[in-house]
């Protein structure tokens, strides 16, 4: 299928569109990625067929509106001996208990983080955040920062106490991952890589900002002294470690590599 004919909308560092980016390029899925800023991503998604929220993959076979459901469609195009869903039942419900998961705890409360952290210097991170959108988009951003940084802060609750909040329950995420792994294993269920390690590394990119990613990310070296303070710290986590060594060893190698 051309990739014309596949078309995956996007915020460019968002952790949840990493995360669909990572298994449609590991599967060989053509596609052509359509990268928004926040807000306008709205407008965008909506077109392509979504609700409110990136990532949304448009296809000839339909439209997927989630992380999950573009994993579950990329799976369906990936070498059975690849699959990130394992065949058998008990490694299956597992993969998908830890994806949902981390899907609705560490993905949320990571972002919670990041935003609270990259809205005390906004400007500093825009060139990250502007890879890859429209001109006119980048043009507009210094002008309606302001007032997005309002909205989502309200739209994704970020505020002192939530943030607190997001800090222990990531730090409570990381640490039950350590356990999992504490016995030695390489992958968090069974003996290859599924789709609960892919979920679990690419939800945690805001607290570890992984070098390898699908679009150029901030090191701690660019990073205000206490968000590089805090990278620092879950990056020497081993779960963090965990994270870091998926994306060098399992992610394929991103189309987009410079601001």
């Amino acid at each position: 299928m051309p990739s014309s004919e596949r078309i995956l909308v996007t915020i460019p560092i968002s952790h949840y569109c990493e995360k669909a980016r990572w298994a449609l390029d590991r599967a060989g899925v053509r596609y052509t990625e359509k990268r928004h800023i926040q807000l306008v991503h709205w407008a965008a998604v909506r077109r392509a067929g979504g609700g409110m929220t990136a990532p949304v993959l448009r296809t000839d076979e339909g439209v997927y509106a989630e992380s999950a459901a573009i994993l579950a469609y990329a799976d369906e195009h990936t070498p059975a001996d690849r699959r990130l869903y394992p065949a058998d039942d008990g490694q299956r419900a597992e993969v998908v208990a830890l994806e949902r998961r981390f899907d609705t705890v560490l993905g949320p409360e990571g972002r919670r983080w990041l935003y609270d952290q990259v809205f005390r210097d906004a400007r500093r991170y825009a060139p990250w955040n502007l890879t890859g959108v429209p001109r006119w988009e980048r043009r507009m951003f210094p002008f309606v920062l302001a007032p997005a940084k309002l909205v989502i802060r309200r739209y994704l609750g970020v505020d002192e106490d939530s943030v607190r909040s997001a800090v222990l329950r990531v730090d409570e995420e990381f640490d039950a991952v350590g356990e999992l792994l504490s016995d030695g294993r390489r992958y968090l269920v069974g003996d290859r890589f599924s789709a609960a390690d892919l979920a679990f590394a690419a939800l945690a990119a805001p607290t570890v900002a992984p070098p390898v990613y699908g679009t150029p990310l901030p090191q701690p070296d660019d990073m205000h002294d206490e968000m590089a303070a805090a990278v620092r710290r879950w990056r020497a986590h081993p779960a963090g470690a965990f994270a870091l060594r998926m994306f060098a060893q399992e992610r394929p190698a991103p189309k987009v590599t410079a601001l």
